[in-house]
């Protein structure tokens, strides 16, 4: 099977390094602007997105008139209170420290997700794909799915997570960026 995970294009949250996962932002116009200079070829494959709306307007500005399927559990981690925050805006905030101290996978932002449960959710989402596939997602979920595929490459998930509009071709031989 191929997988070809693309993360959507730039959203404000990434323009101003917000926690944005759960907050279904649309892209912004710098960020379509950059997605209409890429090529990507469209392979023989089902198209899927995380059903977010930057997802969705992204695979509409890559593939124009292809059909696609959403499964939400391709859906970036849910940050719980900190969603739409800077870590400027937060870093003296105690329940913000105790989350980002101590073991990140475990920690669970209040009303969010903790990054084991993302992991549990984006890897079982992964495990039912049987067809090539282009998957729009999230950078987190990219990351999560590259570090489960390719553990002996010993990068983190934050080392795995492609730029907005960009990502990676997996295939049996290994993976390469894309574009």
């Amino acid at each position: 099977m191929n997988l070809y995970l693309i993360r959507h294009g730039a959203t404000r949250a990434n323009l101003e390094h917000l926690y944005c996962g759960s907050t279904d932002l649309p892209l912004s116009t710098e960020g379509a602007e950059a997605l209409r200079s890429l090529h990507y070829p469209a392979p023989r494959a089902r198209y899927l997105t995380s059903g977010m709306r930057r997802a969705n307007e992204t695979m509409e500005l890559l593939f124009p008139g292809k059909p696609y399927e959403t499964d939400s559990r391709f859906r970036e981690v849910d940050f719980g209170i900190f969603e739409m925050k800077s870590y400027e805006m937060l870093k003296n905030d105690p329940a913000y420290i105790a989350w980002i101290t101590g073991d990140n996978e475990k920690n669970i932002p209040p009303q969010g997700e903790s990054g084991e449960a993302f992991q549990t959710r984006v890897l079982a989402a992964l495990d039912t794909l049987r067809e090539d596939t282009v998957l729009v997602t999230h950078g987190g979920v990219i990351a999560v799915i590259m570090e489960a595929l390719f553990p002996r490459e010993g990068k983190n998930r934050y080392q795995w997570q492609p730029r907005p509009g960009r990502g990676y071709a997996v295939t049996e031989e290994g993976y390469r960026e894309i574009p």
